[in-house]
C-alpha cells in the first residue's frame, strides 16, 4: 500500500489550493452564509468540473470521470476542508456518487454519473429520517410500486445540499427490502425546507415525498449494501475534510502566536502554549497517516474499510474539535468574535463531528464490528 505522495498528487493539492484562494475564499465564504437563499456559487462550482474536473475525479472513464482513485479525491477533500468550501462536493462527487458506483445498475450508471462528473448535475443521497439515525435499519420512507414505476411516501432529514440537489438518491422500504430511488429535484410532489444549522457554510434540508415518482437503482433490497459501502467512504471522505480544517487551524494558531506579543515578547515563546501548539501538531499529524492509510485502503477496495472507516472518524471528529477550539483559546479575546475565522472553523468542526455519526457512535461501531 503507497502512502507517499506522487509528484502528479502534490500538484493536484498546489492546483486545488491555487483554485479555492483564488474563487472560494473566506470572504466568499462568508456572502454565502449570509444569503437569504440556500443556493451555491454557481460560477465556482462550474470551473471546479471544467477547468480541474474535480467533481468526476474517482469516476471511472466509462461513466464520464478522470479515472483516478480515491487516493486523489481524498486530496481534494483536503483542502476543500481547509477552506471551508461551500459547495456541494461531498454531497455530490462522494456520497451521490459513490452510491452509483456501489449499484449493479449499469444503465443508472451510464445515464446519471457524467452529469455528476462534468459537475452539471448535483445530486445527493437522502438516508437520514427525522429521529437523525445513521444506521439503516431506521429509515421508513415507504416505496410502493405502481405500474412500471415506484411512488415514494415520506420524509428525510439532514440531507446535505439537500435543497439544490437536481438528482436525489433516496433510500425506502420497499416489499423486496430496503431500495434505492432515483428522484428528480423538480419532480411534483416534492417538497424542500432548508434547515437552521450551528454551521451556516453546510447546507441542509428536510424533504418531504407525497406520491413522488422514482426511478427504482438496480433492485428491490439492494440498497442495505450499497449504503453500507457508501457511509464507510463517506465517512473516511469527511475525515480528509477534518483533516484539511485541523491542519488550517493550527497554521491559524501557530502564526498568531508568532506575531502577538505580551510582556515583551511573542505569546508562543510562552511554555503553555508551546505545549498547547506541538500537542495539535502530534495529533493532527496522526490524524494524516490515519487519513493517508484509510484513504489507500478505499483506492485498493481493502478489506479493512470498515474497520478503518469508524477508527478513522472518530479520530478525525475528536482531532478536528479539539484543535478548533484550542485555536480560540490562543487567539483570546479576539478568537471569539464573529469578524474572526476561528469560529467558522470551530462551528464546522461540530458540525462535522456530529454529521455521520460521532466519535462515540463510530467506536461503539467500530468494536461491534471486530466483535468486542
Amino acid at each position: 500500500m503507497k502512502l507517499a505522495m506522487s509528484t502528479e498528487q502534490v500538484e493536484l493539492r498546489d492546483s486545488v489550493r491555487r483554485f479555492l484562494a483564488d474563487l472560494a475564499p473566506l470572504t466568499r465564504v462568508r456572502e454565502l452564509m449570509a444569503a437569504d437563499d440556500d443556493s451555491t456559487d454557481a460560477a465556482v462550482w462550474a470551473a471546479a468540473g471544467s477547468q480541474l474536473g474535480l467533481p468526476g475525479i474517482a469516476i471511472p472513464e466509462e461513466y464520464g470521470g478522470a479515472g483516478f482513485s480515491f487516493a486523489e479525491q481524498a486530496i481534494i477533500l483536503e483542502e476543500l476542508g481547509a477552506a471551508l468550501y461551500t459547495g456541494p462536493y461531498l454531497a455530490s462527487a462522494v456520497l451521490a456518487a459513490n452510491a452509483l458506483l456501489a449499484c449493479s445498475d449499469e444503465g443508472a450508471k451510464h445515464d446519471l454519473l457524467p452529469g455528476i462528473a462534468s459537475g452539471e448535475t448535483i445530486a445527493t443521497l437522502a438516508f437520514t429520517e427525522d429521529d437523525g439515525s445513521w444506521e439503516p435499519d431506521a429509515i421508513r420512507l415507504a416505496a410502493v410500486k405502481q405500474g412500471d414505476g415506484w411512488v415514494l411516501e415520506g420524509h428525510k432529514s439532514f440531507v446535505l445540499d439537500g435543497s439544490t440537489a437536481g438528482l436525489i438518491l433516496v433510500a425506502g422500504q420497499a416489499e423486496g427490502g430496503l431500495s434505492l430511488f432515483a428522484v428528480d429535484g423538480r419532480a411534483a410532489g416534492l417538497a424542500r425546507q432548508p434547515l437552521a444549522a450551528l454551521d451556516q457554510t453546510r447546507k441542509l434540508a428536510r424533504l418531504e415525498f407525497g406520491g413522488v415518482s422514482g426511478r427504482l437503482i438496480g433492485s428491490p433490497g439492494d440498497a442495505a449494501a450499497i449504503l453500507a459501502k457508501v457511509l464507510d467512504v463517506a465517512a473516511i471522505a469527511l475525515a480528509a475534510e477534518q483533516l484539511g480544517g485541523a491542519q488550517r487551524v493550527l497554521d491559524m494558531a501557530v502564526e498568531y502566536a508568532k506575531i502577538r506579543h505580551q510582556f515583551g515578547r511573542p505569546i508562543g515563546s510562552f511554555q503553555a502554549i508551546k505545549h498547547k501548539c506541538a500537542d495539535l501538531l502530534l495529533e493532527v499529524e496522526s490524524l494524516r497517516s490515519a487519513v493517508l492509510y484509510a484513504a489507500a485502503a478505499v483506492a485498493e477496495d481493502s478489506p479493512e474499510v470498515p474497520v478503518l472507516a469508524s477508527l478513522v472518524k472518530a479520530m478525525a471528529s475528536d482531532v478536528y474539535f479539539h484543535a478548533a477550539a484550542e485555536n480560540i483559546q490562543i487567539h483570546g479575546g479576539i478568537g471569539f468574535t464573529w469578524e474572526h475565522d476561528a469560529h467558522l472553523y470551530f462551528k464546522r468542526a461540530k458540525s462535522s463531528e456530529l454529521f455521520l455519526g460521532d466519535g462515540n457512535y463510530h467506536r461503539e461501531r467500530l468494536a461491534t464490528r471486530i466483535g468486542l
